[in-house]
């Protein structure tokens, strides 16, 4: 047994132990702290197969055993998982301490770990639908025993309705996958015809798209995260979603592989839509968490035009290009899962100290947290794109590889290529106003609410899990030349790349990301010395002479007013004004104002009263007599029968 091996065992055991641990009366510390070093060693095994370790795989027996590997596509999923679990858990173990049912909530986690990596290593279809209910079922419950209240409960139906219609999907394909033997012989499913081939590709990008988060498919997420304890949405956010990413690059790009076109091309409207939407949702929102998960649908749409690029490029037959942007992808689920995780925490901490995410209510935070906020603000810029953080390195890749597909031989997909890298360019400045927003509503100003101005940091572990994930986004971005070529070696038929300190895409210059990363620091070192040698004197602020109050400060629905009124005909948004008078004089006005989800009214509601109306029609054959269900099961096998004999 090697030493990966060894490692990923020995994980495995921890994560069992610290998850059944607090059930049978361990002290949730130790827990954790189980839970930390089991999925510590299972990252680290999973990154040194990244790197070149010889690939895991364990499977007892052939029937009864789970079949479980790691090759280097899972060792990456799984090194991320490790890389947000671990802030995670520290920062758990401050979160949940005093919590109602702590037990059942360090359990849950424990069991949404196993879940995940569950996902990532699993090696025939049973052990990963399995892993998948499991990954879908623990944040729920969670959910719940944080919160049992009515709203939460309407929450996490809709969340079960929404991600168990898609894995109907996810449960077509594997099956399909694994009767034609495609798990096996990545020929076997195009061996079978156009048909069956385009029933299953369907299949996946409904089942892992739902999970996802793509739009349309979206409508559980903005709704769990928020409701969500702190260290769960960051998981669910961070790394959640990206393991339904993994499942569609391993049916896309192997068990499925070759795909047609036209699953590019659905992936690069998708992931444009999800973008742009993504981030429009979230530049409206009043709660810090909502504003978030909506963010998380933007970053998953940016993912998904690397990976609709990459299958582009595998069509028209450039292989470099290919693996460019399908590492590009790579780079940025890694990103996305280490700076949201970030903001997710750096959230739970504001909520715990002022009670409340909601923008019109903060205001002044940077001052009284400022070890909290520093790492906020990194976050939002990291995943602003501001360069030369790591969000910036991987959207430039991916613009990179949109450009390049503009400019192929085809023209259908070169019209794709040039709206897609078009839309991603405005999506990024799109998030750069969004996170100056939260930044501005959240860390600076003046406290909005006598609570917020009472803040303090939080214990030690709260502070220092978005710190750490400060800490990487910023070694991402100093070496992104030497994550490209063994991310690109991933993609299928990749050609080989060379690590290098600088960034170097074939016709486009090169990047050199740690120099110019230390430039800008020593740049701002230097302004900033400039700067105290001739600092203002503080005055109080003016406000045309009246008293400065925190009601005159911006609120967010104001900030992005401008906006709105642009895109008025896109956003379509409701507004009331009700004015009340005494004695023919306005005594009070109010005002109310919200951005309807068009995809809420237009697409899921009409859903739901058509199911609504097809249970009706089901229920009349729900009559109570025994003697009516076994005539119907009997018609049920007679039915079976004939078409068995037929076929």
């Amino acid at each position: 047994m090697g030493a990966a091996e060894a490692a990923a065992v020995l994980g495995a055991v921890a994560l069992l132990a610290g998850t059944g641990g607090p059930l049978l009366r361990l002290p949730t510390g130790a827990a954790l702290g189980l839970q930390a070093i089991g999925i510590g060693l299972v990252g680290a095994a999973g990154a040194a197969v990244l790197c070149g370790a010889a690939p895991l795989g364990a499977g007892f027996h052939d029937r009864l055993a789970p079949a479980l590997g790691v090759d280097g596509l899972s060792g990456f999923f799984l090194a991320t998982i490790a890389l947000v679990a671990l802030p995670a858990l520290v920062y758990g173990r401050e979160y949940l301490r005093g919590a109602p049912r702590e037990r059942w909530l360090v359990a849950l986690g424990g069991l949404f770990l196993l879940a995940l990596g569950g996902v990532v290593t699993a090696r025939d279809p049973a052990t990963f639908l399995a892993a998948w209910e499991l990954m879908t079922l623990a944040p729920a419950a969670a959910i719940l025993v944080r919160r049992p209240d009515a709203e939460v409960r309407h929450v996490v139906f809709v969340y079960l309705a929404v991600t168990h219609l898609g894995g109907t999907g996810v449960w077509i394909c594997m099956l399909a996958l694994a009767h034609y033997g495609a798990l096996t012989d990545p020929g076997g499913l195009t061996a079978q015809g156009a048909p069956v081939q385009t029933l299953v590709l369907v299949a996946a990008l409904v089942g892992f798209g739902t999970k996802a988060g793509l739009m349309p498919l979206h409508a559980w997420l903005p709704r769990a995260h928020p409701v969500a304890p702190s260290n769960f949405s960051a998981l669910m956010s961070g790394v959640m979603v990206k393991v339904a990413i993994y499942g569609l690059i391993r049916v896309l790009f192997e068990w499925a592989a070759p795909v047609p076109l036209w699953v590019g091309m659905v992936l690069l409207a998708a992931g444009l839509l999800s973008a742009l939407g993504g981030v429009l949702f979230a530049l409206v929102q009043r709660d810090l968490k909502r504003l978030l998960a909506f963010s998380s649908i933007e970053n998953v749409g940016i993912v998904a035009l690397g990976l609709g690029a990459a299958l582009v490029f595998l069509w028209e037959g450039d292989r470099t290009w290919a693996a460019l942007a399908f590492a590009a992808a790579l780079l940025h689920v890694l990103n996305h899962a280490v700076f949201k995780s970030l903001l997710f925490l750096a959230a739970g901490s504001f909520e715990r100290a002022v009670g409340s995410l909601e923008l019109d209510r903060l205001g002044g935070l940077l001052r009284r947290m400022p070890w909290t906020g520093a790492a906020f603000l990194l976050g939002a810029a990291a995943i602003a794109g501001v360069p030369p953080l790591n969000g910036f390195v991987s959207e430039w890749l991916t613009l990179q590889a949109l450009v390049h597909v503009a400019l192929g031989p085809a023209l259908g997909t070169g019209l794709a290529g040039g709206v897609a890298a078009a839309g991603l360019a405005a999506t990024a400045a799109l998030a750069l106003f969004c996170f100056v927003k939260a930044v501005g509503q959240v860390l600076l100003g003046a406290p909005r609410r006598p609570r917020v101005a009472d803040a303090v940091e939080p214990g030690p572990a709260m502070r220092l899990a978005p710190l750490f994930l400060a800490g990487v986004c910023v070694v991402l971005a100093a070496v992104p030349g030497l994550l490209l070529p063994a991310l690109a070696k991933l993609a299928p038929g990749a050609p080989s790349f060379a690590a290098h300190p600088s960034l170097e895409l074939p016709g486009t210059g090169s990047l050199p990301a740690p120099w110019l990363l230390l430039g800008i620091v020593a740049l701002t070192a230097v302004a900033w010395r400039l700067r105290g040698e001739r600092r203002a004197a503080p005055v109080p602020a003016w406000a045309c002479g009246q008293r400065v109050e925190p009601a005159l400060q911006w609120t967010s629905a104001g900030f992005t007013k401008p906006l709105v009124l642009v895109l008025q005909a896109l956003l379509r948004p409701r507004r009331e004004v009700e004015v009340t008078r005494r004695g023919g004089l306005v005594a009070a006005v109010s005002y109310r104002g919200e951005i309807p989800h068009r995809f809420d009214t237009h697409l899921y509601r009409p859903l739901r009263s058509r199911a609504l109306a097809a249970a009706a029609v089901v229920r009349r054959i729900q009559s109570g007599s025994v003697r009516a269900y076994a005539a119907y099961l009997l018609a049920l096998v007679l039915t079976m029968l004939v078409l068995l004999r037929v076929g």
